[in-house]
């Protein structure tokens, strides 16, 4: 199990009207996947060779549910995620009051239908949907109501693969519900249809492999929810029970699973307490890789520091790498810019000794690398940025100064020699000095043999 004993700080900056909490973490384990915030829901979608994981998001210092808008990460290895920002909030539902509960998000003829469960001005649970062209969003209300309500939470589709038909399923203590989604992915023919599923209680996840239908959901564990599943034949059920998949974990009261296929490994997403002033309304997102036995049923799992193993490596060299890619960090919060160059996402909330972890970054045989180029931008003087391999206090190979750009939205390129040490495949720590200064990107080039 993970186990964090440190007291956290948070802190808070206004960004556009919104204040962002900071979670501060002095664990070096991979697992909570995100630390920037608090996060909830996993709902992973595998498309174009990436994992996009849409979450939901607790906000800092809740003493009840207090969520707010959806965020979506992206990975290619499993461990280092891109942090993408907010890509839907419940401002987006004109009709909606609070509670940007479970979400998921699925692609139609090139379309994405992302479903989420809010409260509605008039009272109850509803079930919305928005779409976008372009999986990173934006998003928007497809309908401008509610696709519809029977009190129940937590959609989850899936689009059989023999005739297309498109399947929702939901609940909340009581009997799973379904409904058959027309193709345009925005109403459904026929009635709504409760189905009897063994200890369901909410966060249901269908899915289908090799002929069978799975579909896992949090249950009765005792104080806290557990992980269960049931299996069927057809979309629609009747569904057997197959037993726990995961038992509570952590300080949460809830679970919330997500599975995926993903470059020829299964994935495991939930989500429980384990960050430091982690709890029910402080959840974190975590993830693990496992194998579905000879005869397709789920091992039971259990959460590691060490999360998912990473698959392949991190190319310094090809491409600017995003601030926001991370194994894990502390101290640090994320932000979408306003200086008008067209949006994106940068590191902000930067202060003594906090760092970012990348994982399994590939220098390549020596000399390796050079030079860095990191993206900053600072009101004032006076920070800098140690780069440093293997650990927090492992070998600097480089250190790039921060000095005054004009301000903290006019951004610069500074470039620094890199030293031994940038050769094979390491971790990179970015180990900030000072303070008041924010982070877009950084890439290496590589030395001349």
């Amino acid at each position: 199990m993970f186990s964090l004993t440190k007291p956290i700080m948070l802190k808070g900056i206004a960004i556009a009207g919104v204040l962002l909490g900071s979670i501060i973490n002095t664990a070096l384990a991979d697992n909570p996947i995100i630390q920037t915030l608090y996060s909830t829901d996993p709902a992973p979608f595998v498309y174009n060779n990436t994992v996009y994981l849409f979450t939901g998001h607790d906000e800092t210092g809740a003493r009840n549910y207090d969520m707010r808008d959806w965020r979506l990460y992206s990975s290619t290895d499993m461990v280092n995620w891109r942090d993408h920002g907010v890509i839907l909030s419940l401002k987006n539902f004109s009709w909606a009051k609070a509670d940007a509960w479970a979400a998921q998000v699925i692609e139609r003829d090139g379309k994405f239908y992302y479903y989420v469960t809010v409260t509605k001005s008039s009272g109850g649970y509803a079930i919305g949907v928005a779409v976008s062209d372009k999986v990173t969003g934006p998003y928007k209300d497809a309908l401008g109501k509610q696709l519809l309500s029977n009190n129940g939470i937590d959609p989850t589709v899936w689009i059989d693969d023999s005739d297309g038909q498109a399947y929702m399923y939901w609940g909340h203590n009581g009997p799973a519900y379904y409904v058959k989604l027309n193709r345009d992915m925005i109403s459904y023919s026929g009635s709504i249809v409760g189905t009897t599923v063994q200890n369901f209680i909410e966060g249901p996840w269908l899915h289908k492999r090799n002929g069978t239908w799975y579909l896992t959901y949090a249950g009765s564990g005792g104080s806290n929810e557990d992980i269960k599943y049931a299996t069927s034949t057809q979309p629609t059920g009747p569904w057997t029970y197959r037993g726990q998949v995961m038992a509570p974990q952590g300080r949460s009261f809830t679970n919330h699973a997500g599975i995926v296929d993903y470059k020829g490994s299964s994935y495991f997403f939930y989500h429980n307490g384990a960050l430091p002033n982690g709890g029910t309304y402080a959840r974190s997102v975590c993830v693990e890789k496992f194998s579905y036995n000879p005869d397709g049923t789920i091992p039971k799992l259990t959460m590691t520091d060490a999360g998912a193993p990473q698959i392949g490596t991190l190319d310094p060299y090809s491409q600017p790498v995003e601030a926001e890619t991370m194994a894990f960090s502390s101290g640090l919060i994320t932000a979408a810019k306003i200086d008008g160059t067209g949006g994106g996402i940068y590191v902000t909330s930067i202060s003594q000794n906090d760092y970012i972890k990348v994982k399994g970054v590939d220098f390549g045989t020596a000399p390796g690398a050079a030079s860095v180029d990191l993206r900053v931008a600072a009101a004032a003087s006076g920070g800098k940025i140690e780069l440093r391999v293997g650990s927090q206090s492992g070998t600097v190979i480089a250190t790039c100064a921060v000095d005054a750009t004009g301000g903290a939205q006019t951004w610069k390129t500074v470039s620094c020699p890199v030293s031994g040490g940038a050769t094979g495949k390491q971790d990179l720590f970015f180990k900030f000095q000072g303070s008041n200064y924010n982070f877009d990107w950084w890439q290496f080039k590589r030395a001349v043999a």
